[in-house]
């Protein structure tokens, strides 16, 4: 799939491309946000995507460098809602008025735009351009941190929005333009005003034809019977005139609510929510019906309803899965719920996608907390096995004979407090689905081997009963453990092993993939909707900590600090127990070749760093900042022989290559994290 990257000044600006590009072309196109700030703040060293949408040539400068060069761009037409001009064309004529926008370059983008609309019986300054405290009124798009805080008057026009040339560029990029046409695209942007008219005119010219929805309409296997926001009848194809059994001209432009009570249109016109497969009876037969509101920008253009025929068997199997949906058995997941763009995880996530296309067992492993199920999930909904049940079972949950009939079912009277009726197990309610085997290592001897026996025949046999039942699943195995030690040990039976590891997955932990770090907590930190701020500090520990709970420890981490309200984290917020940090001490590519460079600073004084770098080591756990003096009189109270202006230049260069921080006047000296694993590689020789 190719992917967009839209960046501009505000979150509020990005959201709105956003929601507009995905209300369009729903997930055809990979997207990804950023702001300016979130490049800054968060070490975003490239931007990787085959296309990058940006709103203006000076915020392209700015971001330039982080740009890759085989990426094409695509430079915003903007403009403003039919809400956002009509609240202009009520202004008092000839009245002067300041607009604010992100960019000079944006804000005169803007102001031609409102000319161009007809929108001239208003004088409109740049706020880039004017002296401020000269004007009283001020039109501001959305949110903007230059809207005057004095006594002013403000008038919010809303976000600016994409215009239908961006649009259709979109399209055309993405090899989209199909989409476009089924969606209607002059229909759809009711509320935008473009000022390109010559293409809004080709467009209705356009769409009064044929278009590709009437053909697939026609030739879908199901019923289609779709209403306008008036109730009326605008869409009605062949099969559903074969079940309803009604003729064309008897139904379109008729009212669907009343023709049709039996079709919950009422409900979803008044909730504007979707009703999903649900039994109704029409003309005697049992019809499966759902029902989905037409929603843009959180207005109602309508509802559609599909409609299909279906047999006893059918209605049983429809039953079942309406009973495991209200159960939960749905996989909520995707690939774009994974987040990372480091080179590990892209290659797990790229592994499990094919993967997915495969009906062979899988076997995750990776440590806890590094995101087995939420991969087995992805795989799952992206595998022809997506429209049914994604069942999950955590083998370490449940004891011994509890886990067999939960896995296996139980026929009525097959032990004490068996229910009435007996009950499906496991296996059954994932059949054509996928059933998620969670820390398979915990799973008893004697049921493994009833597991290989499952996986070898497809089918099983409930306790108490004697009746097989064939089983079309997928397994996804997955272990925190050493799988492969504890077969060698005989403790996971060698034959089950081979049976699950047919595709192996692994996930890597999230201190090998210390790129995503600082990403991810941002990422986690927006989920909580929170603002807090992380100092330098704070990111060299987040990068250098071990995370031995992986991204499951750093979203606690987070939720911690987000729950407390610290607005400015320091490293000492961030709730770890400092007797049991364990850093890891390996040294990236980048910080080998700094240390190359500082041992031929060192040369024969080696040593002395090496005695510097200690010393500032105890000063940290002793909560001390040492300087030059103090470190003079212990390296001569423990018969070390330095002076004190050899320690300021040992200092000075320590600092040169990131391995301590000096602070001004006699504040000390402070090693940093770096810093401390220089002095562990360097201490090991």
């Amino acid at each position: 799939m190719k992917s967009l990257a839209i960046v501009s000044y505000t979150i509020e600006s990005v959201d709105g491309y956003y929601n507009q590009i995905k209300s369009l072309f729903y997930d055809k196109i990979a997207i990804k946000t950023y702001t300016l700030e979130d490049l800054d703040n968060y070490g975003e060293t490239e931007i990787k995507a085959d296309v990058l949408l940006i709103p203006s040539y000076h915020l392209y400068k700015q971001i330039k460098g982080k740009v890759n060069k085989d990426t094409d761009l695509l430079f915003a037409h903007r403009t403003i809602s039919k809400s956002g001009l009509d609240t202009i064309f009520k202004l008092k004529e000839g009245s002067k008025i300041v607009l604010i926008d992100e960019s000079p370059e944006m804000a005169e983008q803007i102001i031609s735009i409102i000319y161009q609309l007809g929108a001239r019986h208003i004088e409109l300054n740049s706020f880039w351009t004017s002296n401020v405290d000269d004007f009283d009124r001020f039109i501001v798009l959305g949110q903007s941190e230059y809207t005057p805080k004095a006594n002013k008057e403000i008038i919010n026009i809303g976000n600016s929005l994409l215009d239908i040339n961006s649009i259709i560029d979109i399209g055309m990029k993405f090899d989209l333009f199909s989409l476009l046409d089924r969606q209607d695209v002059v229909r759809s942007y009711k509320e935008i005003r473009t000022a390109n008219f010559g293409l809004l005119k080709i467009l209705g010219l356009t769409n009064s034809r044929e278009s590709q929805l009437d053909i697939l309409m026609q030739n879908m296997d199901a019923g289609v019977i779709g209403i306008n926001n008036d109730g009326n009848i605008f869409l009605y194809n062949e099969n559903a005139k074969e079940i309803v059994n009604k003729d064309t001209k008897q139904v379109l432009s008729k009212k669907g609510i009343d023709l049709f009570p039996e079709i919950p249109f009422d409900y979803t016109i008044e909730n504007l929510k979707p009703v999903e497969e649900k039994i109704i009876k029409i003309n005697g037969y049992d019809v499966v019906v759902s029902v989905n509101p037409l929603l843009h920008s959180r207005k109602m253009y309508g509802a559609v309803a599909i409609i299909r025929r279906y047999s006893d068997l059918e209605k049983k199997e429809y039953m079942l899965r309406k009973k495991l949906i209200g159960k939960g058995y749905t996989a909520k997941y995707n690939f774009d719920d994974i987040f990372g763009e480091s080179e590990l995880i892209t290659e797990a996530k790229n592994i499990a996608k094919r993967m997915s296309k495969s009906n062979s067992s899988i076997l995750i492993t990776g440590e806890t907390g590094t995101g087995k199920e939420l991969f087995a999930q992805a795989i799952h909904n992206s595998s022809l096995r997506k429209e049914f049940q994604f069942v999950p079972v955590n083998c370490g949950a449940f004891p011994e004979s509890l886990l067999e009939s939960e896995l296996f079912g139980y026929e009525e009277g097959a032990f004490t407090g068996a229910r009435k009726g007996g009950k499906p197990g496991l296996f059954e309610l994932a059949h054509k689905g996928t059933l998620f085997l969670d820390e398979i290592t915990e799973m008893p001897m004697s049921l493994q081997v009833k597991l290989l026996r499952v996986l070898q025949e497809r089918e099983v046999v409930r306790l108490g009963g004697d009746r097989i039942i064939d089983v079309d699943i997928r397994i996804i195995a997955a272990t925190n453990k050493n799988i492969k030690e504890m077969v060698e040990n005989a403790e996971f039976r060698e034959d089950l092993y081979y049976r699950l590891n047919v595709l192996p997955l692994k996930i890597p932990p999230l201190r090998n993939r210390k790129e995503d770090i600082l990403g991810l907590a941002g990422y986690l930190k927006k989920s909580f909707d929170s603002d807090f701020v992380l100092t330098d500090k704070a990111k060299d520990f987040l990068l250098n900590y071990s995370w031995k709970g992986n991204v499951r420890e750093l979203r606690n981490c987070v939720e911690y600090l987000v729950n407390l309200g610290i607005k400015i984290v320091e490293e000492k917020d961030i709730p770890v127990d400092y007797s049991e940090k364990t850093f890891d001490n390996k040294l990236i590519l980048s910080e080998q070749n700094i240390i190359y460079e500082f041992l031929e600073q060192a040369g024969n004084n080696l040593k002395k760093y090496i005695f510097v770098l200690e010393e500032l080591m105890i000063g940290v756990k002793n909560n001390q900042r040492l300087g030059r003096r103090t470190l003079s009189e212990i390296a001569k109270n423990k018969g070390v022989f330095i002076s004190e202006q050899e320690i300021r230049t040992i200092l000075l260069n320590l600092e040169k290559y990131k391995m301590a921080e000096i602070y001004k006047g006699r504040s000390g000296t402070v090693i940093t994290e770096f810093g401390k694993k220089a002095y562990n590689y360097l201490s090991m020789g």
